[in-house]
């Protein structure tokens, strides 16, 4: 099968109110290096991905390029470009840059754990379905909730998924939903995925992601990624460049 253009849009226009710090969670330092800088470096190693668009809050592009991009040789990124409100208008503004052809992996710049293995799990995916998100099995019991936080209804276990990035579709198929999206009055959406699901009818492969794909939100998880970091030099699976 003749290889497709591959482009990651990594998303880093969040403002990351949870972690109660006035730098932007995708900022902080982890083991010494940005948030960021970790999955960009993934993107960058990876013989799937073409290209790479940057998407960042307002005001921070230099920032980026100077002091991410620049610094850290992250050749592949061919554009940074401002993110929007709200986190689909970020990702509406960087789709609206591409081709329809090819495919893109859409991808949070605050899980800096995704590795190569899942962007291959996810590209051979994607060529079969059109879409694909990774994830992993939920490992506690799930309750729904009503309006007074009484248990509503709990889920079959082995049918819920937590979801993680990249998620991972045909260009021109998430441009198309995103384009609906932005045409509907019907913006209560989560991921792209949803996007996909509901604007387009079309169904979505769920793919195995880590438990390791952590999403840097608290605190808590700065340390817990720290542990990651340290277990993964110490392994020779991530090697930090200077």
């Amino acid at each position: 099968m003749k290889k497709m253009k591959c482009t990651a849009v990594v998303m880093a226009a969040g403002r990351g109110k949870r972690m109660g710090t006035k730098v932007q969670k995708q900022y902080l330092l982890l083991s010494g290096k940005p948030v960021l800088y970790y999955s960009l470096k993934v993107f960058q190693d990876s013989d799937i991905i073409d290209d790479i668009c940057l998407v960042t809050g307002s005001g921070d592009e230099e920032y980026c390029r100077e002091q991410i991009v620049e610094k850290y040789r992250i050749r592949k990124v061919s554009r940074i470009i401002c993110g929007g409100e709200e986190r689909y208008h970020s990702v509406w503004n960087a789709l609206r840059t591409m081709e329809d052809s090819g495919y893109v992996f859409i991808h949070d710049g605050a899980r800096p754990f995704v590795n190569e293995e899942m962007i291959e799990r996810a590209y051979e995916a994607v060529q079969n379905c059109g879409a694909c998100v990774v994830g992993m099995p939920v490992k506690d019991t799930i309750k729904i909730a009503d309006d007074n936080q009484n248990v509503a209804e709990t889920p079959e276990r082995s049918r819920v998924w937590m979801i993680q990035t990249p998620q991972v579709f045909e260009t021109s198929l998430v441009k198309e939903a995103y384009a609906r999206l932005m045409q509907s009055e019907e913006i209560a959406v989560t991921d792209d995925a949803m996007v996909v699901e509901k604007m387009s009818g079309h169904s979505v492969k769920i793919v195995q992601g880590s438990y390791e794909n952590i999403k840097i939100t608290t605190p808590e998880d700065l340390e817990t990624g720290e542990l990651f970091v340290c277990k993964k030099i110490g392994s020779g699976k991530i090697q930090i460049s200077s």
